[in-house]
């Protein structure tokens, strides 16, 4: 495959996953912008709902985490060329963020409402920051090496991308994974909550916390005492009190 279409799929894919997330922003908020968000869709029966909407959110968990795994990309780059591995990646994952767009089935029961402006204010005041958060951490941590782009560019370049020490910029100086802090934080920040948010916020949390258990043992593989230390010093998703 040519240096020049390596090229082009990864920044294709970059759009493509930007555009997926920005949906997934207005999905999660029930923004009026699109026309299928978390409460607003097909409706079926509670039960069916409930079954449809987890195995939604366990596929795109399953892709998420599998992909990401040392010995999954071993395999996969005897496949598609290493320079292009992350960018499958990223089609793969908004690939099923699609998928749980389309079929979501909405669970509209209310749990709670916050009526009262100040709650509201609030609420979507976190609601921004927990996105502000999520990609804010990306850029802390090389946001475009994280979504293919420098592999692809530089592969287009001919050169190779330097092995990156362990730092622990700004957020990570406070919580081991601010990026997964900030997507609970929005995921939960709504004024109105319902029975199918609810759902797919404990869902998602469920799969934040497996996925950090099975990531955390491939960095201590990667890094060995080194983030052992890390790890003890800092908090998965809250500051460590001292």
């Amino acid at each position: 495959m040519s240096r020049s279409i390596i090229l082009l799929f990864g920044s294709a894919a970059y759009v493509f996953f930007f555009a997926t997330f920005l949906y997934l922003i207005a999905f999660v908020g029930n923004l009026p912008w699109v026309p299928l968000t978390i409460d607003r869709g097909p409706i079926a029966s509670t039960g069916m709902a409930s079954v449809v909407d987890l195995l939604l959110v366990a596929l795109f968990g399953v892709q998420h985490s599998v992909m990401a795994r040392p010995g999954f990309k071993a395999a996969w780059t005897k496949v598609v060329p290493k320079a292009l591995e992350r960018s499958v990646y990223v089609v793969a994952s908004s690939l099923m963020l699609i998928l749980l767009y389309a079929f979501w089935r909405p669970i509209v029961a209310p749990l709670w409402t916050v009526t009262a402006p100040a709650g509201q204010i609030l609420l979507w005041a976190l609601f921004g920051l927990g996105w502000g958060i999520v990609l804010l951490s990306t850029f802390l941590i090389s946001h475009f090496e994280l979504f293919g782009l420098t592999q692809v560019w530089t592969n287009w370049r001919r050169r190779e991308i330097a092995p990156m020490n362990f730092v622990t910029p700004f957020l990570y100086k406070f919580v081991r994974h601010p990026l997964y802090l900030g997507f609970l934080i929005a995921m939960w920040s709504i004024p109105a909550m319902t029975l199918g948010h609810a759902l797919f916020a404990g869902a998602m949390t469920v799969y934040v916390l497996i996925a950090i258990r099975y990531e955390e043992r491939d960095l201590v593989a990667q890094l060995g005492h080194e983030y052992v230390d890390y790890r003890g010093r800092v908090g998965m998703l809250t500051p460590k009190l001292r």
